[in-house]
């Protein structure tokens, strides 16, 4: 069975959990840029976490399936029609055989999800079916048949604080810089990000005639350029760099960079390591109940 990609929005990605494992081949991780709404997309629908889906960007797709599928997009609120019927993020549906879905645009956040019972289906590269090119019209993606009752789980709007606040630990090189200029500055999300790394606006920062030799860094590591502004490193970030790292998003914000789009204000919240350790767990925490949560409504409610 196959769901095909008529029109292929502005940029849509088959992601799974990425190559985590690869970054010593100095491969990125790819994958999802929002994790959490991948995996919330899923659970909807009864797949594992990871299973492969769409990502769609500020402007989706128009697709159409070969059979019934049982179906969610999760995360930003993308306007959605079938069949000339509205849709709604974060409440799953079935896409009959021969419909036309049309995902359009959002008023807020960057990112959402189109979950597919049984996941989608395509070559595997390094143990990831995460695509490393944007698809194009004409695309045809395997995917197993399905029918689901309407469940439904409404995203939480992170990206919807203004400013948008990120908690970050101390990076390397703090002590480079005047650390209170930087966490008291006023930083805007500009045109020139993407899933590489989002660029920053500010007062530029003072930057000390260091010498850094270029040495691994982590996604969501926040550097600072040669002309004083920051860039934080996103899912498709290089695995080496020689910019000072002035600071690290903690791993349960990670998320919030996927549905920042140009033009947002942020803030920093520094938190020590101990606490972003605890963050980080009760966010895991609380997934792992919400996906058991849903797993047992669609035992109990039928699946179907």
């Amino acid at each position: 069975m196959t769901l095909h990609i008529l029109d292929a929005g502005l940029y849509t990605l088959v992601v799974d959990f990425g190559r985590s494992a690869s970054r010593s081949l100095g491969v990125p991780v790819g994958g999802a840029a929002d994790r959490y709404a991948l995996a919330m997309g899923n659970a909807l629908v009864g797949n594992p976490p990871g299973e492969a889906a769409l990502e769609v960007t500020l402007h989706g797709p128009t697709l159409q399936a070969d059979c019934d599928l049982a179906c969610v997009v999760y995360g930003a609120p993308f306007e959605m029609t079938a069949a000339c019927r509205p849709l709604e993020t974060g409440k799953t549906f079935t896409l009959h055989a021969g419909e036309e879905l049309h995902i359009g645009g959002t008023p807020e956040g960057m990112r959402a999800y189109l979950c597919v019972r049984g996941g989608l289906g395509g070559r595997v590269v390094l143990g990831s079916r995460s695509g490393l090119v944007p698809l194009a019209a004409g695309t045809e993606l395997p995917c197993r048949p399905g029918a689901i009752h309407h469940r439904f789980f409404r995203p939480p709007l992170a990206w919807n604080q203004y400013p948008r606040t990120l908690r970050v630990v101390d990076g390397p090189q703090l002590d480079w810089f005047t650390a209170e200029s930087f966490f008291a500055g006023d930083f805007t999300v500009t045109r020139e990000s993407n899933r590489m790394g989002l660029r920053l606006q500010g007062d530029p920062l003072l930057v000390p005639a260091h010498e850094l030799l270029s040495v691994p860094v982590c996604p969501e590591a926040v550097q600072v350029t040669s002309n004083g502004q920051a860039i934080i490193l996103g899912v498709d970030g290089q695995t080496i760099g020689g910019y000072p790292k002035i600071a690290q998003v903690i791993s349960a914000d990670v998320d919030k960079l996927a549905q920042l789009r140009p033009g947002d204000r942020i803030q920093w919240e520094q938190v020590t390591l101990d606490e972003a350790g605890r963050i980080y767990r009760q966010k895991l925490a609380e997934l792992a109940e919400w996906i058991t949560r849903l797993r047992a409504a669609e035992v109990f409610g039928g699946g179907n």
